[in-house]
């Protein structure tokens, strides 16, 4: 299985990768793993190449990464494609930016759909393209009824913007009487988050060796474990992924508690 999802690669998995991923898969994976997919524009300056280059180069990370997550058995990636703050960018990143994800969906729903990966979205579609919405909403069509990973896309979204229109979801229910003031919970306000469907991220990785979280899911990621990687983005791979995975099964995850508990 290894082998097919990784057929196009130019160059043979070597055989100790495949055998510490066989160990991995023995123990307790991440349910959802959360992805701030970070240094497209380093890599391009490093070649002295627009960061265009690195942003299109980083798109084949995508599909790398996703095809992997799936063989180790993640059932949530969430990769954060574009912030509400990347709108201050050059437009003409901007555009190649809004692109994307249509050129990574028609070149790559074939095999998405063959893996039966779900492709969804979070964050709001009001600022996007039309073309860049209809490629979305093609791709989630596709794979409606696909029940393997779900491969969440966090499209012009940013963590406090989802929090206020979950706080004013819940002032309009309360103005309605539609629930009261004691019902309002950590799980009320969880169900009114655009991740509601979803457990929230077992594991946060950041690549290219920033170490924030740059408004993304504040409130999900409370009790995340959190990788930072010097490793940029385009040169993410199996080995980076498989290294950060190994890392994450030798933590305790303790959610506050004085003994701790198993890695879920």
């Amino acid at each position: 299985m290894f082998d097919k999802l990784l057929r196009k690669k130019t160059t043979a998995v070597p055989s100790t990768l495949q055998e510490r991923l066989a160990i991995v898969k023995e123990k307790p994976v991440p349910t959802h793993v959360a992805i701030i997919m970070d240094g497209n524009g380093r890599w391009a300056k490093q070649r002295k190449l627009p960061r265009i280059a690195g942003h299109h180069e980083g798109m084949k990370t995508v599909r790398k990464t996703t095809l992997f997550a799936n063989e180790l058995g993640i059932q949530v990636l969430t990769l954060y494609a574009f912030s509400t703050e990347n709108w201050k960018r050059p437009k003409l990143e901007i555009d190649f930016l809004m692109k994307l994800p249509g050129e990574f969906l028609s070149t790559y729903l074939p095999e998405l759909v063959e893996n039966n990966v779900k492709v969804e979205m979070i964050g709001s579609s009001d600022l996007l393209p039309s073309h860049t919405k209809e490629a979305i909403q093609k791709a989630m069509e596709a794979t409606a009824h696909n029940d393997g990973m779900i491969l969440n896309f966090a499209m012009n979204y940013g963590s406090r913007f989802e929090v206020v229109e979950a706080v004013k979801t819940l002032a309009l229910q309360l103005s309605e009487n539609t629930i009261q003031l004691e019902e309002l919970t950590e799980e009320t306000v969880s169900g009114a988050m655009m991740t509601s469907h979803l457990p929230d991220p077992d594991l946060l990785i950041r690549t290219s060796g920033e170490v924030r979280l740059s408004n993304f899911m504040l409130w999900q990621l409370a009790y995340a474990e959190l990788a930072f990687t010097e490793v940029l983005w385009p040169d993410f791979n199996e080995e980076s992924m498989l290294s950060i995975i190994e890392d994450y099964q030798k933590r305790s995850r303790r959610f506050g508690s004085l003994e701790g508990d198993e890695i879920k």
